[in-house]
């Protein structure tokens, strides 16, 4: 088993926990705004978007329904194998409701392409997909998420969520993860 001092390993807090807070209140108000009487079902892809996604659906000041899908295109790699694998499927029928997806980060595009596209040939009214970080230099544009909490360079980030091997989710902020801790 890996010993570490997670806190060692981050080279720098690219978000801080501050600023997370402030953006998962703007987003849960405008999509407050914008759900009012739909009762949206908000799909958490897990496990790196639990915390962001449990954060949003308690800014949301609407009825909602929550579901969890889990999904993998990582493994115990810092990058994404661009293999989305269903790993747990949705409980609940999304035939003619609005489904917001919500995801932690988009690297490749792929996964949330797969899930958008998966989702979308079960016929729901609309689908939307938030997203709370992306690199976009590392997707084509039309891969975007409906809705971004920030937009971050091409780091290996941890932290809020998101892991490398398991390690560093619970960390309150997003931290550029230091190479030697992933390359070794």
């Amino acid at each position: 088993m890996r010993i570490t001092n997670e806190q060692n390993d981050i080279a720098s807090v690219l978000v801080s926990e501050e600023e997370i807070r402030a953006r998962v209140a703007e987003i849960g108000a405008a999509l407050t705004e914008e759900y009012q009487d739909k009762m949206p079902l908000v799909v958490c892809v897990l496990k790196g978007a639990s915390f962001f996604y449990t954060d949003l659906c308690r800014a949301m000041k609407c009825h909602l329904f929550m579901d969890f899908i889990a999904v993998s295109s990582y493994g115990a790699e810092a990058r994404s194998s661009g293999v989305v694998r269903i790993i747990k499927d949705l409980d609940t029928s999304i035939t003619g409701r609005h489904v917001i997806i919500v995801e932690d980060i988009i690297d490749s595009g792929l996964t949330l392409k797969h899930l958008t596209e998966l989702l979308s040939s079960r016929k729901p009214l609309s689908i939307k997909t938030v997203s709370l970080l992306d690199k976009q230099a590392r997707h084509d544009p039309e891969l975007a998420a409906d809705v971004t909490g920030f937009n971050i360079p091409d780091e290996f980030v941890v932290g809020y969520g998101l892991d490398y091997a398991s390690f560093y989710r619970n960390l309150p902020y997003i931290g550029v993860l230091k190479r030697e801790a992933y390359e070794n």
